[in-house]
């Protein structure tokens, strides 16, 4: 009897290549879509497509309430926070992966799959993620915080596929929509308006001055929702040089700037530390790290913190980490944990929570 595995679906590329991929290998392929906001009824459609080409049973299953709790209302705060926030990083462990490994059991399911562009491999008894062969498409690191038990059951077909191998694939299959663009980065807000999104939400976020790199101020702001660390872009403001932007005050409401070449970091703490041994995340371990997605991965030392938490030091500084983003962790191509960036406050000191295991 073939074995029966759940595919994740949006009616796109990549996750109807996944279904093609394990028919062709001999898989009973069922499908389930996540409706998660207004923004997704039109994946819901493509999905439903996508489900009567390949001829597999497709389940809806609404997350609205659970997205907006989880995602949603965490992504607002973390803005109004003066932070940066990756919404993918919270909904894959909280809300997609999570719902897509209840919905295997509920449906008596062995295993499930998504078209995501990384790798699985086991380690004796641990299960680690790995890059993918696209380092254009590699998302190991929007996984890094999936549990043990997610990991075990799942399977990532597009790993060692480039996106070209994939779109002809699609063609090949007779998919009508093989040359679909590829979903934005943010799914809940297409037009990308990230501010806007946050104040029509939650109401204006706080205002307060920019302070100029001398420490004076140098005239108020839109609210700081409007701005991320590093920003140069976009400012509104004109010192005669270009200024960056280097912290986020949420008490006071100021965004604090620096002069070029000021927002690199040397070192970094971290919150909210996860791995999937802990004993990896020794005093002193050399990794590679990425501090955001689409970064290229630095070397650095790990030492954690009393109390919980991390500092991490760049062999050489990075430019303008930004706070509610997060820092991934690689070594010899295994994603071997993370944590999120904490504001450089000294209140903050280790930051809540130490290393954790995913299992």
């Amino acid at each position: 009897m073939a074995e029966r595995i759940l595919v994740a679906m949006s009616g796109g590329v990549d996750s109807s290549a996944c279904v093609s991929l394990l028919q062709k290998q001999g898989y009973e392929v069922g499908g389930v879509v996540f409706d998660m906001s207004p923004a997704h009824h039109q994946a819901v459609e493509d999905a439903r497509l996508a489900a009567d080409f390949f001829g597999v049973p497709l389940t809806v299953c609404n997350l609205r309430e659970r997205f907006s709790r989880q995602v949603i209302d965490y992504f607002c705060q973390s803005y109004l926070s003066g932070e940066t926030p990756n919404p993918c990083v919270r909904c894959n462990p909280t809300v997609k992966f999570a719902a897509l490994y209840e919905e295997m059991r509920r449906g008596g399911y062995d295993r499930m799959a998504t078209g995501h562009y990384a790798g699985i491999v086991r380690r004796g008894e641990t299960y680690y993620f790995t890059q993918a062969q696209s380092a254009q498409r590699d998302q190991s690191y929007m996984l890094y915080r999936l549990p043990q038990e997610i990991m075990a059951r799942l399977l990532l077909p597009l790993a060692g596929m480039e996106k070209p191998q994939v779109r002809q694939l699609a063609r090949e299959a007779g998919l009508p929509t093989f040359d679909k663009p590829d979903s934005q980065e943010n799914c809940f807000i297409p037009d990308g308006d990230y501010p806007a999104y946050v104040e029509g939400r939650c109401g204006p976020s706080r205002r307060g001055q920019f302070i100029a790199p001398d420490g004076s101020p140098a005239g108020p702001h839109r609210g700081i929702a409007h701005y991320t660390v590093g920003q140069r872009k976009g400012l509104g403001i004109a010192l005669g040089r270009p200024v960056f932007v280097r912290a986020i005050d949420p008490a006071s409401g100021d965004v604090l700037l620096c002069d070029a070449g000021e927002e690199y970091a040397g070192e970094i703490r971290l919150r909210e530390v996860c791995a999937p041994d802990p004993a990896q995340l020794t005093e002193g371990a050399q990794v590679l790290v990425k501090i955001r997605s689409v970064a290229k991965p630095c070397p650095a030392t790990l030492h954690p913190l009393p109390g919980g938490g991390l500092t991490v030091r760049f062999a050489t500084p990075q430019r303008a980490p930004a706070p509610g983003q997060s820092a991934v962790f690689y070594r010899d191509g295994l994603v071997i944990g993370g944590g999120i960036i904490n504001r450089p406050r000294p209140e903050n000191g280790g930051a809540a929570g130490g290393p954790q295991t995913t299992a």
